[in-house]
């Protein structure tokens, strides 16, 4: 049985409540760096610092294997705030016992687009990126949270990829195991998570309701040499690790300890995901409608946490329609030396987590929601995002109204130039002229000398 364990690793650059109005470019505006600052270096030092410390240990002394898939955000933020965290993540990756997983940079929804180009470009700047830092190119891609569907899972098998990661959820397997690779009608492979033993760890190791509390890493070990198939893909947040589950919870102790008792199981194998790829092959089709699209999000596993609810939408399609001006007027708006700046603020906008804090569901699943929001309520944050898209939307009309004036004064100056030279050049045919007769010049103003 091989067992692999991925952890997505990301920080999104969360919006300003209020939009700042003092601020001297749209960064300030819009983006609430000191709110980023605090929390990245909090979580660095609850959950990055030591977490990526201790799994350079297990690796040093048990040849121990992990996955990442870091994004393009949270890279940002490491250059920006904290760049030891990323020291280590390059560390990690310089053992060789470290494979880093593709996604999209901004971790943003640009796969439930109707055009696919914004999909495309996103995970071209997260491969380039991964090039760039760690020099490396990823073999194995998983979108953002987990979305996916069949078309998706082309685009990755013409972009180059080996397998695509998603939620091993009974929507897509009804009767049978995650535990398997196995392919899109296209050929890709696929690498199903294992959302219980994954969540045993992520959401239920602290909670003492657990009828299976405590875990501990040889009752775990034990789980999974009992678990039945050829795979078992282990995949959660890194911040489970101190920041989800606290230290007090006794979850680092449970990492350090896991590797030993796995290893007192001989058909237990930890391994990289592009491993898995290469060990085995496909034992069925999964077959995913685009409008049947999966996650690994909520109890719905579906993309309902995101756009299920009209504010969601309403966000979602207004993003979408000054992505298309944007587009549609590149070419004008790229002499602006605002360009890049605009790029990157509309790229941040499609962030997922902005629509994720919007979420009104109710039970377990909003308190999710509401854990990682820093909004007071998802009508706050549903109002704070429409203030931005409105305010950003003007703000590029205003751009491209300054653009076509100077295009047009641009146009006036060129008109008045070519009026003097033609005027100049009918002036000096005559002077020729006036020269080849001997005679004077029949305009006054048109003097000459001759040497």
């Amino acid at each position: 049985m091989l067992i692999t364990f991925t952890f997505e690793v990301h920080q999104p650059h969360r919006l300003n409540k209020n939009i700042n109005k003092k601020g001297n470019n749209l960064w300030e505006r819009y983006v609430d760096t000191n709110l980023n600052k605090e929390i990245f270096n909090k979580v660095a030092n609850k959950c990055y610092i030591p977490a990526n410390e201790l799994i350079l240990e297990l690796i040093d002394e048990y040849d121990f294997k992990v996955n990442y898939s870091i994004t393009g955000c949270f890279i940002e933020q490491c250059l920006e705030f904290n760049e030891y965290v990323l020291d280590l993540f390059k560390d990690l990756v310089k053992t060789g016992n470290v494979e880093l997983i593709a996604e999209t940079y901004h971790h943003s929804l640009s796969s439930l687009y109707e055009n696919e180009e914004e999909f495309i470009e996103d995970i071209e700047l997260h491969r380039k990126l991964y090039k760039d830092v760690f020099g490396v190119k990823p073999k194995i891609f998983r979108n953002t949270e987990l979305i996916y569907n069949n078309k998706i899972a082309k685009i990755s098998k013409d972009l180059g990829f080996e397998a695509i990661f998603t939620e091993g959820t009974e929507k897509i397997l009804s009767w049978r195991s995650p535990n398997y690779l196995y392919q899109s009608p296209d050929g890709m492979k696929i690498l199903l998570r294992n959302y219980r033993l994954s969540d045993d760890i992520g959401f239920r190791f602290s909670a003492r309701d657990w009828d299976q509390y405590p875990l501990t890493a040889d009752k775990y070990a034990l789980w999974l040499a009992l678990t039945p198939g050829e795979v078992i893909n282990i995949y959660m947040d890194y911040e489970t690790f101190g920041e989800h589950q606290w230290k007090e919870s006794g979850i680092f102790e449970f990492l350090r300890y896991l590797p030993i008792e796995i290893s007192k199981y001989e058909h237990l194998e930890v391994v990289n995901v592009n491993e898995v790829v290469k060990k085995l092959k496909p034992r069925g089709e999964i077959y995913v409608h685009e409008f049947a699209t999966i996650s690994w999000a909520d109890t719905e596993r579906d993309v309902s946490a995101w756009l299920g609810n009209r504010m969601q939408k309403i966000s979602f399609e207004k993003l979408k329609e000054i992505g298309e001006f944007i587009k549609e007027n590149k070419d004008k708006l790229k002499k602006s030396e605002k360009f890049e700046e605009i790029y990157k603020i509309y790229k941040i906008l499609q962030t997922s987590d902005n629509f994720y804090y919007q979420c009104t569901k109710g039970f377990g699943d909003i308190d999710v929601h509401m854990y990682f929001s820093h909004f007071d309520s998802p009508f706050d944050a549903y109002a704070s995002y429409l203030n931005i898209l409105y305010d950003f939307e003007y703000y590029i009309k205003d751009e491209m109204k300054k653009l076509n004036n100077r295009s047009d004064y641009d146009s006036k100056e060129k008109l008045i130039v070519n009026k003097d030279i033609e005027i100049k050049n009918i002036n000096d045919n005559n002077s020729k002229e006036c020269i080849e007769k001997n005679e004077e010049p029949k305009d006054e103003n048109d003097k000459f000398i001759i040497v």
